[in-house]
Formats: structure tokens, C-alpha cells, sequence
């Protein structure tokens, strides 16, 4: 299949389209609210975690023991009565199914679901060979009857309504149909029978492939596998190898998570387990003929790759789609190609080619709600930012991601470009700490929030008369500024420095930190983000401090989960040193100097926390800033979506500024919707698209940095 060339702009204008679909938006958003819930019932009495790291390392015993459990199904399936078959292609694969329907003169075939016949285009290639090709899964014949490919791996048709249903099935049937659910379930049931009746050849995936006794499972909630496999003459399972698994006990394992990952379900309705050919009065020998083609298609040299191997870890489960932000704005089919959500961002890049990913990877946040609710155990965030680098390194790095690579790692270049900035931006903030209106740098559609102006005067020259040299400290700290507080919002660190005055704590500010280097990774230039790294392990070797505290969350969990792994080759011990020491501000309150030093203040208010990703996911710290909230006298208010992202993402807000609004707007309205008036947060970027918002949509909303309510 010929694969048309997208041009980035083509792309975001397919996200404007999906952004104006209203009913999408509302479908979208109404799943990932019951998404939440339902999955947290799932798993209310068992530890998910724990679940999660049996999967992974069952996953990933399969995958290195692939060709031995190949070797062993083979051979067990052909003894019992099973012809085996290997596609190192999806050109093989379909090839392979086309000679089997021929030789078995079948020309109506029904199929259920399947993402690996997605993958590989099955039905295109079968119906180009005149063979009639039937899903039977309601959501898949939905989407086949409109010409689509799947939204969902799990729910294929959930970008549609009732109502676009009901007129699809009034051209298909030339009978008015009423879009009531159950009766259109009757429609498709009384469609779908006689396509069985008349099948020829069946054709089912399968979620485990079990070497041990030559057997396959299917987990679905309709029934139509069972249909589609025993009802035809012929059963043809296309299976990727990277569902192969020594044991039952081991597809039992992901049996207990799959469904409650997937729909919340504590199982499928039906999970059907098929071992050999079942009788069949109709066939020659009264037994169905049945085969199984095994599809490699780049999966082999990814099981050898040392990075990219954890991706067969998937179990399919479509969680990753679920709970990302970017999905809930524009659905499926903008984000991703075939296989969809956070793990299609990365297959698609292996099995459908560089040109149909380049610009999926660019379209995640970096919120991590993707990896804390995989199945498989994949840190698909940051595989993501690998594939983004990887065609990036293939392609050649566009002009605006090597400037600011070359940029950030010359920090006194870096610096002197944002004073000379804070100079020049003078006529478009008119004497506000704002930019009264864009610079003719930034399109319109940026002009969704009003953005902070360069400060006159940064964090760092302003250190040494915010300095207070303790004689008898009870402990030692260096601070990390970070670029944003130390060059827009100084006044989060100088708050920050009175706390530390009164808790008697002794500050150092290594004046040769840099930028975490974190927009750099987001930009796909991973040697940039490795050089900063470098410089600011250097900057921060000889203060001889207890804890590296830093006021930036994103910063935080970027200098401790991703710095070592990418300086591993160069400084790893000095790495491993400076990542232990980095504690974020709230944390460092709570569980170091005590936050008996906050004040409570004398005029609390209606507060809500914006729990910034990379705090409550890549730091795992969920109560250290509440507890700070408590202490400073303010009323705390929980929000529905306290833990969802805002939508700034460094580089992704401006990259996509459309979808970054409309996740700006949904948090925006929650908080709102709480009552609360002041909206407190742990991270710069997050002040800065939050307050920003605010702002642009007059919304009574004081959004201030956690830092900025306390008294001390």
C-alpha cells in the first residue's frame, strides 16, 4: 500500500478538523472520565503494580526466548493437525492468506478483530484478489462499511454516535433504521448471521499463542471469534510472534489485567481457547482445516534491539490511548496511524516507516500517564522521544531544534541571548510583566494565553543580596534554578530563599547550571540534552551539599530519571550522585526541614493543586505539596482532573497550540467548576500556561507557584 506523504501542516490541520468535531470531543471526553473510574474499581482489590511487574517480566522472558517458544509451538501445533506458517513481511503475510483461500476456494471470508490484520492491510489485499472480506466485530464492521480503519484497538467505532450509526446502517440495509442501541445491535446481528452461514474461511488474531500445548486464546466481548473459528470450513489465525508464551499460567497472568486495563472489566465475556482443528461435517475429512501464520514484520529485530525491545511487551490493551491527553482531544485516527495512542506513536515508526511517524512523535505532551498505566511495564514516554531523535538523526534535524540545541549547550551564549531579549522585548510589553501582544514570530494561534515577559533582572544576579551566610546550618542545599525561574519567574525562587532563611538552611547557587536540558530531549536532539547534563553534573560536583533542591517538578524528575541514562557512557557515578541528591521544593519541605517553619495565613482561600505530570508521575509525590497547602492555612479543594496534564509540554505547546488550548480549557474549567479561586502549582511551565489562560479568558483564577503561599 502506497503511503501518501504528509506535510506537518497537513497534519495539524487534520487535529483542527478533529478539535471541531463535537461530538468526538464529547464522546472522547465522557470515555476518559469513566475510563477512571471503572479501571480504579477494576483493580480496587488488587495491587495493580504489582500485576503490572509480573506482565512486564513475563513479557519480557518471551521476547528473549522468542525463537526457542516458536520452534516448540511449531512443532507442537503440527502434531496437533495445524499447518504453521512465517511471514518475515505483511507483503508474505498477505500473500500466505491469499494462496490459503485459493487453494481452499474460499471467496467469502469473515474475520474478527484483529490490529495485526490492520497492520499488515489484510482486507485491502484480499478484496483486490476478489474475495469478499466480512469483519465481524460491531465496532470493526462499523468502520469497514464507512471505510475507516479502528479509533480504539479495543473500541474501534467510539469516535461515532448512535445516530451516525443508525443512518450508515439505513444505506447498507435501504431500510429507516432507528439509532435506539439495541436495535441497531439487531440490525448488525441479522446482517452478520448469514455472513457466517456463508463463509468460506474464518480468520481470528489471538492474544496468547501457548508454545507449551500448541494452543491459542482469544479474549473478546462479543463472541464473534468462537463464530468466526468454528463455524467456516477453513480458520487461518494471523498471530504476531511476539504473542507467543511458554505456558498457560503465563497468558493467565495477563489474562487478570488485560481486561481490567483495558475497559475495566474484571474479564471478557468470552475467552475461547483453541487447540487444533474442531470437527466439521462440511470439510473432506470432517475436520476444519486450520492454519496459523506467524507474522514477524520487524518484530524479531526488535526483540534484538536493547532499547526498543520492551514495545513487544504490549499486551494490546489500548490503556495508553485512554489516559493521554492528546487522544482525548482529537481521537484515534489523528493519533496514530494504524495502531494508536502512545505505543502507535512508536510501532508505527517500525512497521509502517519513518514518514508516517515523524510527526505523531512530536504530538505527546510528555505527561507519563501513558507508562503508569501500561500493562506491559513500556516507559513508552520515553521510547517515544527515541523514535523522535532516531528520525531525526535519519532525516536530518530541522533548523529550529539544532539552533536551540546549539543554544543550550553554550550556556553563557544561551544566557546572554535571554538578557539581550529582556531588552529587546520592551515595546511589546508596554511597562507590564507581559507581552501586551505577540511578536510577529508567534502565529495567531498562539494567542491562546497571554505570555510572561524576560525578567530585568534574573534569579542569578540577584542571589548574593538574597544570600544569608548560616553558621550552624541544618543542612546544606544547592539550588537549581532552572531557565524559566531564574529568567521569568524569580520571584517563585526569592520566596523560596526567605523559607530557607527561616528554617536555618545553608544555600549554594553553582552559577554554571544550565537548563535541565529537558526541551532539548523534547525537541529530538538527545547529544544537546546529554551535553547539558554533563555541565550540570560539573556545575553541581564540588558544592559539597546534602540535596540538589530545584522549584521545578519537570525539572526534578528530568535531572533524576533521564540525565543518568543519557550521560551513562560518560559519568555515570558522578550521575548517579547528583540524580540522588535532586529533591523538588515540596518534597524537601515535608520530609527535610519540616513545615512547622509556614505560617499559616490570616486570609485562606478556595485552593485547588495543579499536580504537574512530571511530580505526581515521574516523581511518584502525590501528598508532599498538599500537606504544604494545609500548613499555609489555605482550604484545599480536590479537582476531577488535579493529576491530568495542562497541555504545556515544553516544545508541545508550540508545536500543536490548538490542542494545547482545548487541554488548557478543560483544566481551566475544572477548577472553575470547584469553586476554588486560587490555583496553586509546582512547576514554572505549568505557571505559565495556566496563569496564562487565565488571563487570556478573564478568568478569576490567581494561579500562583507553590512557593508564593507560604509565610514564613
Amino acid at each position: 500500500m502506497i503511503e501518501k506523504k504528509e506535510s506537518l501542516k497537513e497534519y495539524k490541520d487534520r487535529l483542527d478538523t478533529a478539535l471541531e468535531n463535537d461530538f468526538l470531543r464529547t464522546a472522547m471526553d465522557n470515555f476518559a472520565v469513566a475510563y477512571r473510574t471503572s479501571r480504579r474499581n477494576a483493580f480496587s482489590e488488587m495491587d495493580v503494580d504489582a500485576v503490572i511487574r509480573d506482565v512486564a517480566a513475563v513479557k519480557a522472558d518471551a521476547v528473549k526466548n522468542n525463537e526457542h517458544l516458536l520452534d516448540q509451538f511449531s512443532k507442537k501445533a503440527v502434531e496437533n493437525g495445524i499447518q504453521v506458517h512465517m511471514a518475515e513481511t505483511a507483503k508474505d503475510a498477505n500473500r500466505i492468506i491469499a494462496q490459503i483461500a485459493e487453494q481452499t476456494h474460499s471467496k467469502k471470508i469473515v474475520k474478527s478483530k484483529s490490529m495485526t490484520a490492520e497492520e499488515i492491510h489484510l482486507n485491502q489485499w484480499l478484496e483486490n484478489e476478489g474475495i469478499e472480506v466480512t469483519e465481524t466485530d460491531l465496532g470493526e464492521w462499523i468502520v469497514q462499511l464507512r471505510k475507516e480503519g479502528p479509533s480504539h484497538m479495543v473500541m474501534p467505532a467510539i469516535h461515532l454516535s448512535r445516530y451516525q450509526v443508525a443512518d450508515l446502517f439505513t444505506d447498507v440495509t435501504k431500510v429507516a433504521q432507528d439509532a435506539e442501541i439495541e436495535k441497531l445491535v439487531k440490525v448488525a446481528r441479522r446482517q452478520l448471521r448469514k455472513k457466517y452461514i456463508e463463509a468460506d474461511m474464518g480468520i481470528t488474531g489471538a492474544n496468547y499463542v501457548i508454545a507449551q500445548t500448541g494452543t491459542l486464546g482469544i479474549a473478546t466481548n462479543e463472541g464473534n471469534a468462537r463464530l468466526v473459528s468454528t463455524l467456516p470450513r477453513v480458520h487461518v489465525a494471523l498471530v504476531g510472534i511476539d504473542k507467543l508464551l511458554p505456558t498457560i499460567k503465563e497468558a493467565l497472568t495477563i489474562n487478570r489485567i488485560l481486561p481490567r486495563n483495558a475497559t475495566g472489566q474484571a474479564i471478557t465475556s468470552y475467552v475461547t481457547w483453541i487447540t487444533g482443528p474442531s470437527e466439521c461435517k462440511t470439510a473432506p475429512e470432517q475436520k476444519r482445516e486450520m492454519h496459523i501464520v506467524f507474522l514477524d514484520n520487524g518484530r524479531k529485530k526488535m526483540a534484538q534491539d536493547p532499547v526498543f525491545a520492551q514495545v513487544l511487551q504490549c499486551v494490546r490493551c489500548g490503556a495508553c490511548a485512554n489516559v493521554c491527553p492528546v487522544y482525548r482531544m482529537v481521537g484515534g485516527h489523528q493519533l496514530g496511524h494504524i495502531y494508536i495512542g502512545a505505543i502507535g506513536l512508536i510501532t508505527t515508526y517500525f512497521f509502517h516507516g519513518r514518514q508516517n511517524a515523524k510527526h505523531l512523535v512530536q504530538n505527546c505532551t510528555n505527561c507519563g500517564a501513558c507508562k503508569a498505566v501500561c500493562a506491559g511495564g513500556i516507559d513508552l514516554p520515553k521510547l517515544i522521544k527515541e523514535i523522535h531523535a532516531k528520525i531525526q538523526d535519519e532525516e536530518g534535524h530541522p533548523l529550529k531544534s539544532l539552533l536551540l540545541g546549539k543554544v543550550l549547550k553554550n550556556r553563557k551564549l544561551f544566557h546572554t541571548l535571554l538578557k539581550t531579549a529582556s531588552i529587546a522585548q520592551k515595546p511589546v510589553t508596554a511597562g507590564t510583566p507581559y507581552l501586551r501582544h505577540l511578536p510577529m514570530i508567534f502565529s495567531k494561534e498562539h494567542n491562546f494565553r497571554i505570555l510572561p515577559a524576560i525578567t530585568q533582572k534574573p534569579f542569578r544576579d540577584r542571589f548574593k543580596t538574597l544570600y544569608t551566610p548560616v553558621k550552624k546550618p541544618s543542612c546544606k542545599i544547592a539550588l537549581f534554578s532552572g531557565c524559566v525561574q531564574d529568567f521569568v519567574y524569580p520571584e517563585q525562587l526569592e520566596a523560596a530563599m526567605k523559607l530557607f532563611k527561616q528554617a536555618n538552611v545553608s544555600v549554594e547557587f553553582p552559577f554554571d547550571q544550565s537548563c535541565c536540558g529537558l526541551p532539548a530531549l523534547m525537541m529530538g536532539e538527545k547529544d544537546a540534552a546529554k551535553d547539558v547534563g554533563l555541565q550540570n553534573i560539573k556545575a553541581f560536583k564540588k558544592q559539597g551539599v546534602d540535596y540538589i533542591v530545584t522549584l521545578c517538578a519537570s525539572c526534578a524528575s528530568h535531572l533524576k530519571n533521564h540525565v543518568p541514562d543519557l550521560v551513562k557512557n560518560y559519568a555515570p557515578e558522578d550521575a548517579a550522585e547528583f540524580s540522588e541528591k535532586v529533591m523538588v521544593f515540596s518534597q524537601f519541605i515535608r520530609r527535610i526541614i519540616g513545615i512547622d517553619h509556614i505560617k499559616p495565613t490570616t486570609f485562606p482561600r478556595k485552593t485547588a493543586f495543579h499536580s504537574p505530570c512530571h511530580l505526581c508521575r515521574g516523581l511518584g509525590i502525590a501528598n508532599d505539596p498538599k500537606k504544604v497547602i494545609a500548613q499555609s492555612g489555605h482550604d484545599y479543594i480536590k479537582t476531577d482532573e488535579e493529576e491530568t496534564c495542562c497541555g504545556f509540554g515544553g516544545s508541545f505547546s508550540a508545536n500543536f497550540p490548538s490542542v494545547s488550548k482545548e487541554i488548557l480549557n478543560k483544566k481551566l474549567m475544572d477548577v472553575e467548576n470547584s469553586g476554588a479561586d486560587l490555583l496553586v502549582t509546582e512547576c514554572p511551565g505549568c505557571v505559565m500556561q495556566l496563569r496564562g489562560g487565565a488571563l487570556k479568558k478573564n478568568q478569576k483564577i490567581d494561579v500562583r507557584h507553590i512557593s508564593e503561599i507560604i509565610q514564613s
